[in-house]
């Protein structure tokens, strides 16, 4: 005689806990999968906005020896926005022979620059007040005073007057617009000198 019917599982089948185990392990590594996917696609993104603001906007650029200081020493970083406009005084970014070198804007196409023995520097007869140097010196020079800046050229100066080379040389000259990458704004390394450069 058959016996009555009982509720039962089929045999090997797992239990409700196991299958409730699997959907969570499952479920935890789809959310994984998303969360990895979703950094890559913000890298990407990251990468992307970097790569072209450093192609349109700004570069980060290394200080190498010490044509700058006492303003900026070696082996700083800084930041250069790209630009084909400067102000007097302010500090360009520029090609030259495969390098680029960081000096300070003086004088614009057209003007006419005096440095005397001692190293002061006037523009169009105006003496420059320059803050930024520790010491006036007439350094490396071979062209002769006054001298007239040429069309769309920019002459250029190193705050560390004794040693810079620089518009004062024909080694560099004066810079043209072709060169000029941009302004170097900003320091950001070593944290100890973060901020804007002046």
């Amino acid at each position: 005689m058959a016996g009555a019917g009982a509720a039962g599982g089929i045999a090997g089948a797992p239990s409700a806990n196991a299958l409730r185990d699997e959907l969570t392990r499952v479920t935890t590594l789809d959310n994984r999968r998303r969360a990895i996917m979703s950094a890559i696609g913000v890298l990407a993104v990251v990468s992307a906005i970097a790569i072209i603001a450093s192609t349109f906007f700004i570069s980060v650029l290394q200080v190498r020896g010490n044509s700058m200081e006492p303003t900026m020493t070696d082996g700083e970083l800084v930041l250069a926005t790209h630009s084909s406009s400067f102000k007097q005084g302010e500090i360009s970014a520029f090609y030259y022979n495969n390098k680029i070198l960081l000096k300070r804007v003086i004088a614009f196409p057209g003007d006419w620059v005096e440095i005397t023995n001692q190293g002061v520097v006037f523009v169009n007869g105006v003496q420059l007040q320059e803050s930024y140097l520790e010491k006036h010196e007439l350094g490396k020079c071979d062209i002769e005073f006054p001298y007239q800046v040429p069309e769309n050229r920019y002459f250029v100066l190193g705050d560390n007057r004794g040693v810079s080379i620089d518009s004062r040389s024909n080694a560099i000259g004066t810079v043209s617009e072709e060169q000029l990458i941009g302004n170097a704004v900003f320091r950001v390394w070593p944290l100890s000198s973060f901020g804007p450069i002046h």
